[in-house]
């Protein structure tokens, strides 16, 4: 009973549409007690051969007046009580959303997706059960049954129905146990569709690679592995849920023997008419409902409960990125950075250390190292992925970043991410995701600035070309450019290029870095690299190793250096000679033949 303490919040605010669909119910108890005391009377009436046309006409009216209230209220009760679950699951669904979407990253590294999926669906359809059906359940089966109960006890014979009522006792000892059974294989049933959820997305979204490393058949006996635990997982909460019912029917069993046994003598004893009898034992029929629905309803209540506890914990998940800012003015002026050691969560070796230098307010600044060097990780601080120890560690404008309204702070970046996301909707779309008002002109010249125009003309709907999930239609460059188009269209304060020039070629790198340079005039630009190329034309170049910066200055400066730069630039370009010497020698064989 404890998810309905934790729902009270949301009874109170239906308590309108609660209320008057519990007064349906009751009215709609009445009228059922109203066939069984008709049926009895004409009985009486027949063996007392007083029935005439009139009586009779008069009986079949009541019962056609019952069956029409009765079918009115049903349609209002079944309106107000499941209306009003339904706009509980509405907001659960909501308040779930807006939960993820102010959760940091770490969060996300530790939860897998197919569990926030169930999170949103099954348990959220579990909690809305227990609002909908199980308030029903319950306040039917207490209505239902006592009004029933009552009329039996004061319209029959009280003795009666206190014999009827002997086996109840062992059905609310057994059902209570049943359900405790079933919170908990509900709860293991729940946490094993999470896992087959997750195992779903993570096989779709991965189909190329399966593909490609033929590991089908391998995938496949994994989901079948999850698929049959979470059969038997919910069978034993079918077995459990299974006993339910056949208790119930033997307790109404048992109550239907004793009330026909001791009811005969007592018609024998003139303590009841025979008509009187058929009434109670309608009546007793009438109980099957009732007993039932107090079954189903600890059937959905440890449903519910189940859910909720696991929906709670995700709600009560401390957000470890601080979002109570108070500075609204937007940032400006140069970002400085002043860490002294910074380590992802759980992650006992250090991530960033001894990292000190300034990014001035319109220049272009490289950030350059081998992988896992860090490159990334500064730019994941910048924009408050994760915090750092020190509210002074990393500066916007002489201020601490964290004391910036964290969306005032992001929407002065414009962020292409090394795994560049598409939306599976047209190119127009996912280019003017941040305003879909914008013109097409002003679409067309951040595509052509990202140097994917051309391509997009050559597709066969243009701009309203379906990309397919992630941008699963498109290569690697492709989406790489338009989610370049992406953040120029924004006309950002500070424009972050997170390694998102490694899927073109250099040609085309060169373009899009000279247009962005003509365009971008006056702007801070930050671009993390693992060509020199990207990064040879920066006002500031940074090099990281294992985290620390180990190298800074112009590209001239560096290569006078010769130092990780000087040798990795050249490398490069060596390679790139050669390269391109290998391309001409194969065109010329080409035009020979």
């Amino acid at each position: 009973m404890k998810v309905y303490k934790d729902l009270w919040w949301f009874f109170k605010k239906e308590k309108t549409g609660y209320l008057f669909g519990i007064l349906m119910l009751v009215l709609v108890a009445l009228m059922e007690l109203i066939p069984p005391q008709v049926i009895g009377r004409v009985i009486d009436s027949i063996s007392a051969d007083t029935l005439t046309p009139r009586n009779l006409t008069v009986f079949l009216a009541v019962l056609v007046v019952a069956a029409i209230l009765t079918y009115i209220f049903r349609y209002f009760w079944r309106v107000l009580i499941f209306g009003a679950s339904n706009r509980l699951g509405k907001i659960m669904r909501e308040r779930l959303f807006r939960k993820y979407a102010k959760m940091s990253p770490s969060f996300y590294q530790e939860m897998r997706t197919g569990d926030l999926m169930a999170h949103a669906t099954n348990d959220i359809r579990a909690v809305q059960m227990t609002a909908g059906a199980g308030i029903l359940a319950i306040a039917d089966s207490l209505i239902t049954g006592g009004a029933v109960l009552i009329t039996m006890a004061v319209t029959i014979s009280p003795k009666l129905t206190l014999i009827a009522m002997i086996p109840l006792p062992l059905m609310a000892v057994l059902t209570s146990y049943y359900g405790k059974l079933l919170n908990r294989g509900f709860k293991k049933a729940q946490a094993a569709f999470s896992a087959l959820n997750d195992k779903t997305q993570e096989s779709i979204a991965g189909i190329k690679v399966t593909k490609t490393f033929g590991y089908e058949k391998s995938d496949q006996d994994d989901f079948k592995t999850l698929s049959d635990d979470v059969v038997q997982k919910n069978l034993k909460v079918s077995k459990i849920d299974a006993l339910f019912d056949p208790t119930i029917m033997l307790v109404i069993g048992a109550s239907y023997f004793l009330s026909v046994f001791f009811g005969a003598r007592m018609v024998y004893a003139d303590e009841i008419t025979i008509g009187q009898l058929v009434t109670f034992t309608t009546y007793l029929g009438m109980m099957v409902w009732p007993l039932l629905a107090l079954g189903w309803f600890f059937n959905l209540v440890q449903r519910g409960s189940a859910s909720y506890e696991r929906i709670n914990k995700i709600m009560n998940t401390k957000n470890d990125i601080k979002q109570d800012n108070y500075i609204q003015a937007l940032p400006k002026g140069e970002i400085e950075f002043n860490i002294d050691r910074f380590n992802f969560p759980k992650d006992e070796s250090d991530g960033i250390r001894d990292v000190n230098f300034k990014i001035s307010e319109g220049a272009t600044v490289g950030i350059v190292g081998r992988t896992g060097s860090g490159k990334s990780a500064l730019i994941r601080l910048l924009l408050r992925e994760f915090d750092t120890e020190h509210a002074d560690d990393i500066l916007y404008g002489g201020i601490p970043i964290r004391d910036y309204n964290i969306k005032t702070l992001r929407d002065r970046f414009g962020y292409v991410p090394q795994e560049h996301f598409l939306f599976s909707t047209t190119i127009r779309k996912n280019i003017a995701f941040s305003n879909p008002e914008l013109d097409d002109s002003v679409i067309f010249e951040a595509s052509t600035l990202s140097d994917i125009h051309k391509d997009i003309l050559n597709f066969h709907d243009g701009y309203d070309t379906v990309v397919g999930e992630r941008g699963v239609s498109l290569s690697g460059g492709q989406k790489q450019r338009i989610s370049i188009a992406r953040a120029l269209i924004m006309e950002p304060e500070v424009l972050i290029l997170d390694d998102s020039l490694s899927a073109v070629d250099a040609e085309t790198e060169e373009k899009i870095l000279n247009n962005m340079q003509k365009a971008r005039k006056g702007r801070t630009n930050i671009i993390t690299a693992h060509r020199m190329s990207a990064v040879k034309n920066a006002d500031l170049i940074i090099v990281m190793d294992n985290g620390t910066v180990i190298e800074r200055g112009t590209h001239d400066e560096l290569m006078q250096v010769k130092g990780w730069y000087y040798d990795t630039y050249n490398a490069q370009a060596l390679r790139d000679s050669l390269t391109h010497e290998l391309d001409d020698m194969v065109e010329g064989d080409d035009r020979d033949e």
